[in-house]
């Protein structure tokens, strides 16, 4: 019996022994310092679906440091690792996983409008290799100038702070942001910035040119130094507004969706890959819920009085 029982239970402990662990690989457009919030919310929603780092699965982490000439040799190397899902944020981050493979899934965790950006080519069905979560970065990015210029009717002469190296800026934003700006009357100014080293520069040169109040897309780069971009306005005497984690951190306003949200969604499509569905059979899921964040202390700093309306329409309001 003793016999019998160990060779029933040999073929149980092979499978054991040979069951493969899964593994993502992880783009990153920037730094882990600066994204590591969306990727804690990114373990918290693989831990909800029964993943555990170390455990259940293995992540593989390539970060580009705000270098997106990178993001293609990058993206190549974890292509070479056969990862199980290839787990990517923005434009330049997806487009370089889509150029560096065919086969594997890729999950882009937050992105701006895949259809305009090219990555796919309908939201229900984005066919190939390719699902994630968009977050209607255009449109967005178009009622952030509405949403400032209800509060503070006064402001006629805005900032767009934008990378230059991420094609999403010139195909999507820019063109919802001018037309808005058109309704509204206003003037937009473009101000390019690569890296963190030119944000002063950029923000001496809004002064220069008697600019009000800037406006932050929803990019890599600024994202992950939000805290820097909100103090630099503050110091220029600028009314400024971005996504939400700007006002967090220290801008006037936000308006958007919460990042963290996007990068706990997204692992719920990782789960779906890994118990075997196609990406190609995941529709791109949108953004339902955006958030006013207002920071009452900066508003003080400047000498700013925010209406009644405005504090009573925001769902937070930083003291």
């Amino acid at each position: 019996m003793a016999l019998l029982g160990g060779a029933a239970a040999w073929p149980l402990i092979a499978q054991a022994q040979t069951s493969k662990i899964p593994r993502i690989g992880f783009l990153g457009a920037i730094s882990a310092s600066g994204y590591a919030n969306q990727v804690e919310a990114l373990r918290a929603g693989l831990r909800d679906i029964g993943y555990v780092e170390g455990k259940d699965i293995v992540i593989e982490f390539r970060w580009a440091e705000g270098k997106y000439d990178r993001l293609p040799e990058l993206a190549a190397e974890l292509a070479r690792l056969k990862v199980d899902v290839l787990v990517t944020h923005g434009a330049p981050g997806t487009l370089a996983a889509i150029r560096a493979t065919t086969t594997i899934p890729i999950v882009a965790a937050a992105i701006g409008d895949p259809v305009a950006s090219g990555i796919v080519t309908s939201l229900a069905q984005p066919t190939g290799n390719v699902t994630g979560v968009s977050i209607f970065s255009p449109e967005v990015a178009a009622k952030r100038l509405e949403v400032i210029k209800e509060a503070f009717p006064h402001l006629r002469r805005f900032a767009i702070l934008l990378n230059p190296d991420n094609p999403a800026n010139a195909v999507t934003f820019l063109p919802a942001m001018e037309a808005t700006g058109t309704s509204l009357g206003v003037e937009l100014q473009q101000f390019r910035v690569r890296d963190p080293n030119d944000f002063e520069v950029a923000f001496s040169s809004m002064v220069s040119r008697r600019i009000e109040a800037v406006v932050v897309l929803d990019e890599g780069m600024l994202i992950a130094n939000a805290g820097r971009i909100a103090q630099m306005a503050l110091n220029h005497r600028l009314f400024s507004i971005g996504f939400t984690d700007f006002a967090r951190g220290g801008g006037l306003m936000g308006y958007g969706v919460k990042f963290t949200d996007m990068f706990r969604r997204a692992a719920a499509l990782i789960g779906k890959i890994l118990k075997g569905a196609k990406p190609a059979d995941i529709p791109i899921e949108q953004a339902t819920t955006f958030e006013t964040v207002v920071n009452f202390k900066t508003a003080t700093v400047l000498g700013i009085d925010l209406p009644t309306s405005v504090l009573l329409r925001a769902d937070e309001v930083i003291e």
